[in-house]
C-alpha cells in the first residue's frame, strides 16, 4: 500500500475551485442529491471564510490534481463539555479508489483533530455505502447510534393553513 506522502493532503485553496467542483459534483450523484450553482457557491464560501468552523482537506495525485477530499466542522458535545468533529463528506475520485488516497486523508483528518483539541470525529453514511462503510470499519468503531431527521417544512406551505 502506497504511503501518506505519496498523497500529500492540504487544506483546499482558492484555485482548487474548479477540480473541487468537478469531484463534489460527482459526490452529489453518487447520493443522489441534486447540486447547483448557489449549493457550490455556499459550500466554497464556508472553505473559504476562515471565521467558519467548516474545513477542507484535499488529496493530490503526483501531478498535483486533486483526486479527493474531505469536508468536516467543528460540533458540540454537551455531554462531553467540548467541541468533537464531524466528518460531513468524503470523495475520492473512483479511479483513486484502493490505491490508499481515503488512508492518507483519514492520518491528516486524525492530525487536524488533534491540533484542534477534539477528542473524536464523527460521521453518517448511508446504509448502501458498502465500499466506504468497508473502510469506515477499518479506520473507526461503528457506534450503536441511529440517525433520524426532522424535516422542516416552509412557512409557505399550504398543507398546514388553518392549523
Amino acid at each position: 500500500m502506497k504511503t501518506q506522502t505519496d498523497y500529500p493532503v492540504t487544506e483546499l485553496h482558492s484555485n482548487d475551485r474548479e477540480q473541487w467542483e468537478h469531484l463534489y459534483r460527482q459526490y452529489a450523484d453518487f447520493y443522489q442529491v441534486p447540486m447547483n450553482r448557489q449549493i457550490l457557491a455556499t459550500v466554497w464560501a464556508w472553505i473559504q471564510d476562515a471565521q467558519h468552523a467548516f474545513y477542507a482537506l484535499g488529496a493530490r495525485n503526483k501531478d498535483g490534481a486533486l483526486i479527493g477530499f474531505m469536508h468536516y466542522r467543528a460540533m458540540p458535545s454537551p455531554l462531553r463539555g467540548c467541541m468533537v468533529g464531524f466528518l460531513d463528506d468524503l470523495f475520492v475520485d473512483p479511479a483513486q479508489r484502493g490505491t490508499g488516497v481515503v488512508d492518507a486523508l483519514f492520518i491528516e483528518l486524525e492530525q487536524q483533530a488533534k491540533a484542534l483539541g477534539w477528542p473524536l470525529v464523527r460521521w453518517i453514511t448511508a446504509d448502501n455505502n458498502y465500499r466506504g462503510r468497508g473502510v469506515y470499519d477499518r479506520v473507526a468503531q461503528k457506534t450503536h447510534w441511529l440517525t433520524y431527521q426532522l424535516d422542516i417544512t416552509s412557512q409557505t406551505d399550504s398543507s398546514h393553513d388553518g392549523d
